[in-house]
């Protein structure tokens, strides 16, 4: 099955992963037609991640500054693009945040899937050739012992807010499916890593407290697992689903490569050090061990081998290059970082951080 689209609509395109996959997407022999950029730009968008990619594409990018809980942008925005396929990105995503305000979660990964799916479920009635792409998370299978992975049939056993609000904007998109007949794909992907990410996740903040010379907090004893996954593999990873996936399916991308949060934390360590002319050593003196958060799943690892196998796809950027380019990235990009930690996050961090 190859299918083919005139106008992408990407749902939280500002933001991290969004806004790498359409700078994917638009690159040079990917997709011919027309982006539809739709983002409420909350404290993680940040429209200048895409300001080269807008000047390049010209009418082929559009902005649409819009909130997928409000049902009549939404509508609009389908009706003056002829949107016939969905990508959907947007999404409150950090489990902190999550665990200190889960509100927001439930209304905007839940509700605004909910909306999402609704809308197009009327704009394309009697329309052949469309899709709704869910991208979804490892979060939803809950946590893994000391061996396993997370294949398409692990039962769902989220653990946060934030896992539940995914899983249960994943069983919406099944239901739209099965109910209704939307035509739509999933993917539940590992933890990303790469350029543009909010420095509220683990690589960005471990890499810029280093050059400030902060602490490094470490959660626990440090030997939580996880599933790491360059940003662009997984975007490669999700066109091709689109494309090529059966409809109705689900696919889950992975790095197949599980690193210990410690030992990760050692080797950008060492990556800094190389950029900075500093020792590891001195990078090493700033860990702290703080207080494990609730609900911290002890490991996440992907079985890709369905997309693999039905699919073709593979991992493109191997562990160690993928980090030196994102090591590199954040050390050229003071502007990009100052930007988006003023604001909202910082107040944010501020109030829920300052006694840890």
């Amino acid at each position: 099955m190859d299918r083919t689209f005139k106008n992408v609509l990407v749902t939280g395109g500002s933001g991290f992963i969004g806004s790498n996959f359409i700078r994917w997407l638009l690159g040079p022999g990917k997709f011919p037609g027309r982006v539809v950029n739709f983002d409420a730009l909350t404290y993680a968008g940040n429209p200048e991640s895409l300001d080269d990619v807008a000047k390049d594409a010209g009418s082929r990018y559009v902005f649409v500054k819009g909130d997928i809980r409000d049902r009549s942008a939404v509508e609009a925005v389908f009706a003056e693009h002829s949107i016939d396929a969905v990508v959907h990105f947007a999404a409150e995503s950090h489990v902190d945040r999550s665990i200190h305000g889960p509100e927001d979660f439930v209304s905007t990964n839940v509700m605004g899937t909910f909306t999402l799916l609704d809308v197009a479920r009327n704009a394309w009635k009697g329309r052949e050739g469309a899709l709704f792409h869910h991208v979804s998370t490892d979060e939803v299978y809950g946590s893994l012992g000391e061996t396993g992975r997370f294949t398409e049939s692990t039962p769902y056993d989220p653990r946060s807010p934030y896992s539940a609000s995914k899983a249960g904007s994943d069983h919406l998109v099944s239901a739209y499916h099965h109910t209704y007949g939307l035509p739509v794909t999933v993917t539940n992907c590992s933890n990303n890593y790469g350029p543009f990410q909010f420095p509220e996740k683990l690589i960005p903040v471990m890499i810029l407290n280093m050059v400030e010379g902060k602490a490094l907090p470490v959660y626990g004893d440090g030997r939580n697992v996880r599933d790491w996954l360059y940003v662009e593999d997984h975007n490669a990873a999700v066109w091709t689903v689109m494309t090529k996936g059966r409809t109705g399916e689900t696919y889950n991308i992975g790095g197949e490569n599980e690193w210990e949060n410690i030992r990760l934390l050692g080797r950008l360590m060492e990556l800094v050090a190389a950029e900075t002319g500093k020792s590891p050593e001195e990078y090493r003196r700033l860990i702290s061990y703080v207080k494990d958060r609730p609900g911290h799943d002890r490991r996440y690892a992907i079985d890709c081998s369905k997309l693999k196998r039905e699919l073709g796809w593979r991992q493109s950027v191997d562990f160690d290059e993928g980090l030196r380019r994102t090591v590199k990235w954040y050390l050229s990009n003071p502007r990009w970082i100052d930007r988006v930690r003023s604001g909202e996050y910082r107040k944010w961090m501020e109030t829920n951080y300052a006694k840890r």
